[in-house]
């Protein structure tokens, strides 16, 4: 069977990507490949077509077991004999795959790296056995020393092409600069490859890079305008994960936490909530997601600033892999480059530390830039873009330019006076004027001391950041930078040059990206989702390995009503056709015929909100706020009691507006809900944010959480 036919009737797709059938033409003409494609690109398919076609056994490396679990569950969906070994098998589960693979019953075989460094070498001895026909080792950046994830057991891989002589080895990543990849290729062995690197643009995702003053409710703002999706929030602690999951469960939003100190079984547990759709949030460290194959994560949050480049692509590459509109944002703060630099040495090798350093600055340029994002994030992977994207908060805002000299002028002064030997916090509070007791005698007697009381001390880190972008300021590649002046800077002190910057204003609230306002039957999307998800409970997979949130969009969009209907629908090859097809049609013809989901399918975002009682009927965090404001509490009183934020308590009280339980009036003065009820009956859909944008400084969040909540509520007259 052809390539292009196994993809259509197997896997249910009609075409290629990128640069799939150049890679699997050349694997299965027995050459070496090496394939670069960004997270969501499809690289899988790349070696499982030559699989399916080839007589033998395709042995693929898998750095974790959750991805391997996943991948085999989706090939056996569609019809296809692949396992896996693990550690977590007993020894007689691992021999009884063993021999299917032996038997000629495996078409493919994941393994985790560390299988080829078992000190008795008997895994080798099966695979010498066994009818390999190629390897396909996935995460290859692993094996790179200066790539970002390096894993010594990945060294172990480089004897395959000795040890297998004749078997073609594809090597693929998502994420390595141009040096990675030319050391994966020297250390894989890989002789003569076919190297197929795609555009590492991900077009579906919007960046933004936030500098908020006030981080947990601009955080709450955001969830509430995608309440009901599917994301992940990294940070950088274990503790931090935890407490932001609380907190973000106090305030009404269903979130767990995920690190590597939790005990195997709840980190087992919390990331198989997350897969099944069964709680929509995970707070987590970077030991969250590497291998998580979840399609349908709507958005990324970084609340801490990632160590290098490739790590931020790659996680927020976790948003939209099935190519819907996704976000990713960074709340940016200058102290993490500092914390983050102790990381970034690796002892006895200074070379490495340089490289790590100078990665790690190269991650703060990009949160401070004021150019295009995404040309930022081409660029630096060596791919060219234009000048504007369209679907990054620079593109998205008013760019002015702006003359900053005097500003400048009084920054340079106070660099000079203190000997060029600080960082951006000293340089501020010295042209404060700060009483603080890093203030040393001699500093105060300095003549820029004060000089810069006209501005708080965040716009003077601004301005810094602002010149050290636009190259009047440099950081040095020190344990411990501080700014020095550059050329550029002593000509604006000694020639009276002008210093004019871009600067980025307003940012517009909506990102217009191409396909952002798909047009589908939203009603019969979420029925659609609730079928897919029994069915997943019944096979006990991810909701997504049945099908995919696209498949679903394009189901509510063409409401096909007979089963040689599906052929047009991607995603359904004829296994999943035969399997799903008719429970899926069921739920259309039912929802055309009444005009309505059957009760049972009745799904909402709003599921994903907190129930007031737990499972074992103890009292929520928001029925206790109920509580203390039915007994006379104030929302500030609430707040101080409960050591919450005030946002919370309302967030919590909300919920009791929803339900008639609480009227609005009693939160909210009639004349404001009356406002935003009207905007709310010209748009009820609109963002929380791009209303709060048309009403003005006068209404609050919690003003518009209130109204919302009273709006969408039965039981409430407006």
């Amino acid at each position: 069977m052809e390539p292009k036919q196994i993809l259509k009737q197997v896997f249910g797709y009609d075409s290629f990507r990128l640069h799939q059938e150049a890679a699997i033409t050349s694997f299965l003409n027995g050459r070496d490949v090496f394939v670069l494609m960004p997270t969501g690109g499809g690289k899988s398919l790349c070696f499982q077509i030559p699989a399916l076609i080839s007589e033998g056994l395709t042995v693929v490396v898998s750095p974790l077991i959750a991805l391997m679990k996943d991948q085999v569950d989706a090939l056996r969906l569609n019809g296809i004999e692949a396992a896996y070994i693990n550690s977590s098998m007993h020894h007689y589960e691992q021999a009884e795959v063993e021999q299917k693979a032996l038997d000629g019953k495996l078409k493919m075989l994941y393994v985790a790296p560390e299988r080829f460094n078992l000190a008795d070498n008997s895994f080798y001895s099966f695979l010498k056995k066994a009818n390999v026909t190629g390897f396909a080792i996935d995460e290859a950046h692993c094996i790179s020393h200066w790539g970002h994830d390096f894993r010594p057991d990945y060294l172990e891989l480089s004897a395959l092409k000795k040890d297998f002589p004749g078997k073609p080895v594809m090597a693929l990543t998502a994420s390595a600069d141009k040096a990675t990849r030319t050391d994966i290729i020297e250390k894989m062995g890989l002789l003569n490859p076919a190297v197929y690197i795609s555009s590492f643009n991900r077009e579906n995702i919007s960046y933004a890079i936030k500098n908020s003053q006030t981080v947990f409710e601009d955080l709450l703002t955001f969830l509430e305008d995608n309440n009901g999706k599917s994301g992940i929030i990294y940070t950088l602690k274990r503790n931090d994960t935890e407490s932001l999951a609380h907190e973000l469960t106090e305030a009404g939003f269903n979130a767990i936490p995920y690190h590597a100190g939790l005990d195997s079984h709840t980190r087992a547990k919390h990331q198989e909530l997350f897969l099944k759709d069964e709680v929509p949030i995970v707070v987590a460290t970077i030991a969250f997601g590497m291998g998580i194959d979840k399609p349908n994560v709507r958005f990324v949050v970084h609340m801490t600033l990632p160590k290098n480049i490739e790590s931020y692509y790659q996680e927020t590459g976790r948003a939209g892999r099935d190519g819907l509109p996704s976000e990713a944002v960074l709340y940016y703060n200058r102290g993490d480059v500092g914390k983050l630099s102790y990381f970034a040495r690796i002892e006895g090798n200074e070379k490495q530390t340089e490289i790590m350093l100078n990665k790690l600055y190269q991650m703060a340029d990009f949160c401070e830039t004021v150019t295009c994002r995404r040309k930022f994030l081409m660029n630096y992977f060596g791919e060219s873009h234009p000048d504007e994207c369209g679907n990054c908060d620079i593109c998205l805002s008013s760019i002015s330019v702006e003359d900053y000299t005097i500003e400048a002028q009084k920054i340079f002064s106070a660099m000079v006076r203190l000997d060029q030997q600080f960082g951006s916090y000293m340089i501020a509070d010295l042209l404060r004027g700060s009483k603080s007791r890093k203030m040393k005698p001699w500093m105060r007697n300095l003549k820029t001391y004060g000089a810069g009381q006209e501005h708080p001390r965040a716009k003077w880190i601004q301005y810094i950041d602002l010149l050290l972008h636009n190259g009047y300021i440099k950081r040095t590649r020190a344990e411990m930078p501080v700014l020095e002046l550059t050329e550029k800077a002593w000509r604006v002190l000694k020639q009276n040059e002008k210093v004019r910057l871009r600067v980025k204003k307003e940012q517009h609230s909506q990102l217009p990206y191409r396909d952002r306002n798909i047009e589908y039957d939203v009603s019969l999307f979420e029925g659609l989702r609730a079928q897919r998800l029994l069915l997943a409970q019944k096979e006990e997979v991810p909701a997504f390995i049945i099908l995919s949130d696209k498949t679903l969009i394009e189901l509510a969009t063409k409401k096909p009503t007979k089963e040689d209907q599906l052929d047009n629908i991607s995603g359904f090859g004829s296994v999943k056709k035969g399997r799903y097809g008719g429970a899926f049609l069921e739920v259309i013809r039912q929802y055309e015929k009444k005009g309505r989901l059957p009760d049972e399918l009745k799904f909402h975002s709003k599921n994903y909100k907190k129930k007031r009682k737990d499972r074992h009927g103890k009292e929520t965090s928001s029925q206790t706020t109920l509580n203390m404001y039915r007994e006379g509490h104030t929302i500030k009183k609430i707040s101080e009691l409960r050591a919450i934020k005030e946002s919370t308590v309302m967030a919590h009280l909300s919920e009791f507006v929803e339900t008639g339980d609480i009227n609005p009036s009693e939160l909210v003065e009639p004349a404001k809900l009356k406002i935003i009820y009207h905007h709310l009956k010209q748009e009820p859909e609109q963002l929380s944010r791009e209303l709060k944008d048309k009403l003005g400084e006068n209404f609050t969040y919690s003003d518009i959480r209130i109204a919302r909540a009273a709006f969408s509520s039965p039981q409430i007259q407006r």
